[in-house]
């Protein structure tokens, strides 16, 4: 089969490989669509350190059926699917209390670092665990579907957050999860969702998708902003989806005193922590990884039109054009936001 191999850093090349083995509890899913996620852009250049070559990356998939192993009772071939990105066991104690993406036995679809390598879908094919497959509906385009993983990493954030309708958030970072987030909070009632990013054109599509305002740091100072617009309070929740020190401090210095910050962002390994703010005005800070049991949501929210896909979409193109697509991406190119591959 053909697929996308990260060789070296910055290096990606078609090749032919072997169709991935799969068990009797597996099946072998043919992509129909996969997304390029910012965590494959900062794989492709080595600097999160989770892509160490060589690797197929890509985790945002949809597709067909191809095969199932003798025990696979969920599906049948034919049937149009997609699947967590994480692989998780299933069986130990983390995962029968329903935290799958805390299962000290996960992998991940296109990762690969000191604790595991796992193949992604970039390729014509990708073998699948059967109790992490979800079925999808007929009338929903697998370019959209390829995106149902963002959508329950935003699901979930929010959740975590624990959001009351009528409370105030901020969401720092206006890239695909953040706007994502920014619909997430609207639909769990949130009164107002301000936005904050560096980029005029994204923050012009959180107002699109959502945001009640937005701020641009270059422009004005966000904290002050924030302030003047909760009159003087600060947010009742923020989201912080970069994964820098900036972006962090920003989030916690936006929200009123007894606030929430969700942790998203997951670059940067370590940042500094504005210890006697978080201290001092209770300040709760809250981690979110990935998705715990989101996806049916994420599917009926995308399917239905609740959460709007279409307009992130910046292309969709032919897994050979891969690699032009993925440096454009790297290089900033204004405009761009979600570029989907078809294998």
């Amino acid at each position: 089969m053909q697929a996308l191999l990260l060789s070296d850093y910055r290096k990606l090349e078609l090749v032919d490989i072997d169709r991935p083995a799969f068990g009797p509890n597996d099946v072998l899913v043919r992509v129909a669509a996969c997304g390029i996620c910012g965590s494959d852009i900062h794989g492709y250049d080595g600097s999160s350190g989770r892509r160490v070559p060589p690797i197929v990356m890509g985790h945002e998939a949809a597709g067909v059926v191809a095969e199932v192993g003798a025990d696979v009772e969920r599906v049948r071939i034919g049937d149009r699917v997609t699947f967590d990105s994480t692989i998780s066991c299933g069986e130990c104690e983390v995962c029968r209390r329903g935290d799958f993406n805390l299962c000290p036995n996960r992998r991940i679809f296109g990762v690969s670092c000191d604790e595991f390598r796992q193949h992604g879908a970039y390729a014509e094919f990708v073998a699948v665990p059967q109790h992490i497959l979800y079925p999808l509906p007929d009338e929903l385009p697998f370019e959209h579907a390829a995106l149902i993983e963002p959508v329950s990493v935003a699901l979930h954030a929010v959740a975590r957050l624990a959001v009351a309708p009528g409370e105030r958030a901020v969401v720092v970072g206006s890239g695909m999860i953040g706007l994502l987030v920014i619909q997430a909070l609207r639909l769990a009632g949130c009164h107002d969702v301000i936005a904050i990013d560096l980029d005029p054109l994204r923050l012009e599509l959180a107002r699109n998708l959502g945001a009640s305002e937005t701020i641009d740091p270059k422009q004005t100072d966000a904290v002050r902003a924030v302030e003047e617009l909760t009159e003087g309070n600060g947010a009742d929740v923020a989201a912080e989806v970069v994964g820098n020190s900036a972006a962090m401090t920003t989030a916690i210095r936006c929200v009123r005193r007894g606030g929430r910050v969700a942790l998203v962002g997951n670059i940067t390994p370590e940042v500094p922590l504005p210890l006697q703010v978080v201290v001092a005005r209770e300040i709760t800070l809250i981690g979110s990884c990935a998705s715990a049991g989101e996806y049916p949501r994420a599917i009926e929210l995308v399917a239905s039109g609740a959460i709007r896909i279409a307009p992130l979409i910046s292309a969709v193109a032919p897994l050979r054009e891969g690699p032009a697509w993925f440096e454009r991406l790297y290089v900033g190119e204004p405009g761009l936001m979600k570029v989907v591959l078809q294998p």
